[in-house]
Parts: C-alpha cells; sequence; structure tokens
C-alpha cells in the first residue's frame, strides 16, 4: 500500500488522482473547518445545506456518500459521523478510521485521500493519529493507495512515525 500526503489546499487538492475522499463530520461541526471546508465551498455549500437541513448530523455511525461531481477530482465525497467532539478519544478515532475504510472497501474503492478523524479540530495529535492510523490500515491490505490531508506541521510529524513503520516492516519481509 502506499501512503501519501496531500496539504489541504484546493490546488493540491484538485491534483490528486483518487476515486474517493472519505472525512470525519462531528455533531454540530459548523463552520466546516480544513479539508472539509475547503471541500464544501468547492461544492458550493452542499455539504453545509445538508447539515442546515438536518440531513447531515455527525451522529457517530452516519455515513454519507455525495457525489463529486465535475467540481472536485475525485468521484466520491464519504463523510462518518464521528459523534460529539468532547466525547472523542483514541478508541473513536480507531472506530471513525475503520468504519471509513470498510465504507472505501465496499464501495470498491482502491485508491482515496483520507482527512483522518479529528485532526481538522486538533482533537488528536498527528503522532498519534499517524501511529493508529497505521495501525487500523494495517487490516485493509485491499487498498492500493493512500493520501492523507495533513499540513505541511503534521507532515513533518507523521512522516518519522511512518518511516519506522515501513523500517520495521522491511525487517519482516526479509
Amino acid at each position: 500500500m502506499d501512503i501519501a500526503f496531500v496539504a489541504p489546499d484546493l490546488r493540491r487538492l484538485d491534483k490528486i488522482r483518487h476515486e474517493a475522499l472519505a472525512a470525519a463530520l462531528f455533531e454540530g461541526e459548523w463552520p466546516l473547518r480544513g479539508a472539509l471546508g475547503l471541500l464544501d465551498w468547492r461544492l458550493a455549500g452542499r455539504v453545509s445545506r445538508m447539515i442546515q437541513q438536518g440531513i447531515a448530523t455527525g451522529e457517530r455511525g452516519e455515513s454519507l456518500l455525495i457525489p463529486g461531481e465535475s467540481k472536485v477530482a475525485f468521484d466520491k465525497l464519504f463523510l462518518r459521523g464521528a459523534g460529539a467532539a468532547k466525547d472523542f478519544d483514541a478508541q473513536a478515532f480507531d472506530e471513525a478510521l475503520e468504519a471509513m475504510l470498510d465504507t472505501l472497501t465496499r464501495a470498491g474503492v482502491r485508491s482515496s485521500a483520507l482527512v483522518l478523524p479529528g485532526r481538522a479540530l486538533g482533537l488528536i495529535t498527528p503522532a498519534a493519529a499517524m501511529e493508529r492510523f497505521l495501525a487500523v490500515v494495517a487490516t485493509h491490505p485491499e487498498h492500493d493507495e493512500i493520501s492523507l490531508v495533513e499540513g505541511a506541521d503534521a507532515q513533518r510529524a507523521m512522516e518519522p512515525v511512518l518511516l519506522r513503520a515501513r523500517r520495521v516492516a522491511s525487517v519482516y519481509e526479509e
């Protein structure tokens, strides 16, 4: 599996060539921040309208599929309800990420971009998010490519964790 990074910037997101982007949505999260806020803007406020109309609530376990249409570089936007931000912890991160990956698998998506749960709201550190991501994604070999949507500072904090995991994996392959 190839793991890469993409900055939460519209020009960079426009250049990725993935089938889908998946992100977590928290209860009461509005206005939207980070990559999801940018994508909402690109989709002419579609996600915000869904929130205002009660279609998207962010309730834990909620799953939504929004067609990307021609406005974004991917075909599908998957949103996963992550519950209340105040209740977010490591277990909630794992559950939301596991559900996001399961949804992508069921949809036949092998190449995707992910906004890791809680990262846009600063609910989990970059290094902790990467460690947990690697543990969860290890059980999903069906994914060929994943780009994590993270800013430069977060990428710098995540890269040592990723490199360490790659070194450990290469030892076991020999």
